[in-house]
């Protein structure tokens, strides 16, 4: 085409840029409340007056619409909401209290932290473990929430700081005015269930780990490597639905998931190789069989971290599984060879470990 560019006529970028505006009020309206601060009947005003605009201008409307018969009542399809000031479940420890609220699959929280509360003090005896092994996500309503790793390293969060912290930190808070913060991942982890949801099972675990991909995400740049992972990721689910595996987290460019055993776990694997090898991507994996907790959507124990180790022994293209795991993977129609014996850091004596075959891969 001799003109692809797009461009809007003046009346149709001045309505555009006025319902930009307008758009932006609404959302700097205070979170807390909201609906009490504007009224049914306002917000309708504002969908209609939007909508003119986009109406004139030949631009996309939103997508908010009045309920008919009803002149104050204003819709999204499908829509659900809950009042965190009426939760559907309080979790308390010394020091700290979070508000939770179930919105289907979401769980999502209201959580203050008093001055002085640390999460290896106040919640570690509750929950075990030297590190919390919960993701956070969320953002930072008031006061200074703080976060040692176990590298040594600090990071502070202040208000209106949205954040994602990976598993295996200490949370604090920091200064003399308590932190307030609304998370939707991981409160239940984090809590350990302390109203005794545990349960410990026999499971196959998978670690996944992109190799070189500082070096890939330097040559290709930000924009166009977070693409391609999320391909991959994408392409990852996509096995894992098919061997019947549940993924439990990404760990930055790999992936940890479980089976209920490891038959279809190197089957899944293999075929997670492969699709990575079409774009272009090369994996190692570590397969495992043990037992761990499932604490909300997460897995603990001793076997996690097995697991993970025997992952970052392993090569390029290369999928290690411990000796327990191939012995009892032995009537599947797989084949190993044979690695020898490993050290693998933070575990005691050797580990003897095997490389699943590339013949031995085709699908179950």
């Amino acid at each position: 085409m001799p003109n692809a560019t797009r461009t809007r006529p003046a009346a149709a970028s001045i309505a555009w840029a006025h319902s930009r505006a307008e758009t932006a009020r609404l959302r700097a309206l205070p979170a807390t409340d909201a609906l009490d601060r504007v009224s049914q009947r306002e917000l309708r005003e504002e969908s209609e007056r939007l909508a003119e605009f986009h109406a004139r201008s030949g631009t996309p409307g939103p997508a908010l619409t009045a309920v008919a018969g009803r002149r104050d009542d204003v819709r999204v399809a499908d829509a659900l909401s809950k009042n965190l000031g009426q939760p559907d479940e309080v979790i308390e420890f010394p020091g700290l209290v979070a508000r939770t609220v179930d919105i289907g699959d979401v769980t999502v929280g209201l959580m203050t932290s008093e001055v002085g509360w640390r999460w290896s003090t106040h919640v570690r005896p509750a929950v075990g473990g030297d590190w919390c092994q919960a993701r956070h996500v969320g953002v930072v309503l008031s006061g200074t929430l703080g976060i040692d790793f176990p590298d040594g390293t600090s990071i502070e969060l202040g208000p209106h700081t949205a954040f994602d912290v990976p598993p295996g930190h200490d949370g604090y808070t920091v200064g003399d005015e308590p932190c307030v913060q609304i998370e939707w991942a991981g409160l239940r982890a984090f809590a350990g269930f302390p109203t005794g949801i545990h349960s410990r099972v026999l499971a196959t675990l998978v670690f996944t780990d992109v190799v070189d991909s500082t070096a890939i995400a330097a040559r290709m740049g930000d924009g166009p490597w977070r693409e391609l992972l999320s391909a991959h990721f994408e392409a990852a689910r996509a096995e894992l639905e098919r061997f019947g595996g549940r993924e439990v987290k990404t760990t930055g460019d790999g992936m940890l998931a479980t089976f209920e055993g490891p038959a279809r776990a190197l089957h899944c694997t293999a075929a997670i190789r492969r699709a990575a090898n079409r774009d272009g991507l090369h994996i190692r994996a570590g397969v495992h069989v043990g037992e761990v907790e499932l604490v909300g959507g997460d897995v603990r124990g001793k076997t996690v971290h097995e697991a993970a180790r025997i992952m970052a022994a392993a090569g390029r293209d290369e999928i290690l599984v411990s000796d327990l795991t191939r012995a009892l993977a032995g009537a599947a129609g797989v084949s190993f060879d044979d690695r020898g014996a490993h050290e693998l850091k933070g575990l005691d004596g050797e580990w003897r470990l095997h490389a699943l075959l590339d013949q031995a891969s085709a699908d179950a």
